[in-house]
């Protein structure tokens, strides 16, 4: 997919000393990241500090990835990161030289999809953005189906709870209530969970 619109975030000073080795290092891997993500295609529609403003920004922008160029310890990165992604979820690849493993573990807790430890070379960049997306993708199939599954269940809970309301109160079989509440539903014109639902709560407002 190459017309993914991606928001990079930055913890890298651009305007490096030049005496200092490190910030030069992280400077040229900034750079690679731009490169690689330019020549693969990809659409940068933002380039943003790692700051307050930052969920407001990727609210505003609504990018399809959100990539993470972090030179080390990036709790307060992941803080935000949180916060833009609680509402609705986007894949995110965190590329840093943080080889500790309890960095990785609080990533990727925190919803970061790939962690990426050096090694960053421009003619990388597309695959691990391939590798991330398609798990993305498998991750949020099994939440919706895993969601779809516990809705299913409380529906049929609620269904039980109204058939046995109905049992007791009518003295019906399992099966005459059950047709009670199918009857009821279409003449509401509501789904059968929805019926028993309201069944259930005039039960709680009548005592």
């Amino acid at each position: 997919m190459r017309n993914l619109r991606i928001v990079v975030v930055n913890t890298i000073i651009d305007h490096a000393d030049e005496t200092d080795t490190d910030l030069q290092e992280q400077a040229e891997r900034s750079k690679a990241l731009r490169i690689g993500l330019l020549e693969a295609g990809y659409n940068i529609v933002a380039s943003l500090p790692a700051d307050l403003y930052l969920p407001e920004r990727i609210a505003q922008l609504q990018p399809d990835m959100i990539i993470i160029d972090a030179e080390s310890d990036a709790r307060d990165v992941l803080e935000h990161i949180v916060i833009a992604t609680r509402d609705e979820r986007r894949p995110i690849v965190m590329f840093t030289e943080d080889d500790n493993t309890s960095s990785m573990e609080a990533a990727m807790e925190a919803g970061v999809t790939a962690y990426i430890v050096a090694g960053l070379q421009a003619e990388r960049i597309k695959p691990v953005l391939d590798v991330a997306l398609a798990r993305f993708r498998r991750e949020q199939k099994l939440l919706t189906e895993l969601s779809d599954t516990k809705h299913k269940l409380a529906e049929r809970k609620v269904i039980e709870r109204a058939k046995g309301l109905l049992m007791s109160r009518h003295k019906l079989s399992e099966d005459e209530a059950y047709q009670k509440l199918r009857s009821m539903a279409m003449n509401k014109n509501l789904k059968l969970s929805e019926i028993a639902q309201r069944l259930l709560d005039v039960e709680d407002l009548l005592g």
